[in-house]
């Protein structure tokens, strides 16, 4: 290994150690006056736009702690004279039902369709048959189906489904919808990151050992396939929660997601607007909360497999 030598005052020169070149100070490059303001222009630019976005949530928080009485439009921005959070009792007592429906269809819409996605993704990925590349493209037409066109016949197939089984009225019916309009995106995910990020050498070598499909896929592939996990479960919890389309029209106020309750909550002649504020601010905690424990998994795992 050589070391490095720098001259030194009073001899030719002295061999420093790989310690004392980690002690140099290191020189800091001049920025130019040009990158100076437009490193000045992003931050204003990020303050701007971080201000334009956070000021409906202010409203909406300023608003919802507010009494019936003491809210008016020309004093919407202000602070309340009196604080109150009959507002927020009021929005809870209303939605906690509907929350509870809503949490069961979203975590369990969002488990099934990640399974599933994570088996299709394996298959096209890393098991290529005839007609397999047709196959992944009619999976991907599901993602560009809007929901208006099929939301009447889909209504006449689940009344007729509910015929049959009364008790599939509500939230499973809307686990269904939602865990098959989420196989398209989540069977996309899954099947890029395998492609990327599992390498061919370690399925066939699973081959060699003799091991099946299913042991292949519970043992070697489902351990590593936490990145698309977490993204796919993201996405799909977010999307089932928000949904208002499906909930509209597959089921009602008494066995309806969150989103149709909050509807409910907001209709009326004499809408009651510090409750409808924190009812926008209930309904929306859950996926909040999400985003800001799982955020930093959730673009780590878009990023996963986006390179070889």
């Amino acid at each position: 290994m050589s070391s490095s030598v720098v001259p030194v005052e009073g001899s030719l020169s002295a061999p420093l150690s790989g310690e004392d070149l980690a002690n140099l100070p290191k020189r800091r490059r001049r920025r130019t006056p040009a990158q100076k303001t437009w490193s000045a222009v992003r931050y204003v630019l990020l303050v701007f736009f971080a201000v334009l976005v956070l000021t409906p949530a202010y409203a909406l928080l300023v608003t919802s702690f507010k009494t019936p009485s003491g809210y008016d439009q020309s004093t919407a921005w202000k602070l309340p004279r009196v604080w109150s959070v009959g507002g927020w009792q009021a929005a809870w007592d209303a939605l906690a039902p509907a929350m509870g429906r809503s949490l069961v269809m979203a975590v369990l819409a969002a488990i099934l369709s990640a399974i599933l996605g994570s088996l299709n993704g394996y298959v096209f990925a890393k098991w290529k048959f005839p007609g397999s590349h047709v196959i992944f493209v009619l999976f991907l037409f599901g993602m560009f189906i809007p929901y208006q066109a099929i939301m009447i016949p889909l209504s006449g197939m689940m009344l007729d489904i509910q015929q049959g089984a009364p008790w599939f009225a509500g939230i499973p019916t809307l686990i269904l919808c939602h865990v098959v309009y989420g196989i398209p995106i989540c069977t996309l995910i899954f099947r890029n990151y395998y492609a990327t990020a599992v390498p061919s050498e370690i399925i066939e070598a699973a081959r060699v050992d003799g091991a099946a499909t299913i042991s292949t896929y519970a043992k070697i592939v489902l351990p590593v396939s936490i990145p698309g996990f977490v993204v796919t479960l993201i996405w799909q919890f977010t999307s089932a929660w928000n949904d208002f389309l499906f909930a509209l029209f597959l089921t009602n106020q008494n066995n309806g997601p969150v989103t149709f309750g909050l509807n409910a909550l907001a209709s009326g002649q004499n809408p009651n607007y510090p409750q409808i504020m924190a009812g926008v601010l209930v309904a929306c905690l859950p996926t909040l909360l999400v985003y800001i424990a799982l955020g930093k998994y959730f673009v780590s795992g878009l990023m996963s497999g986006s390179v070889k």
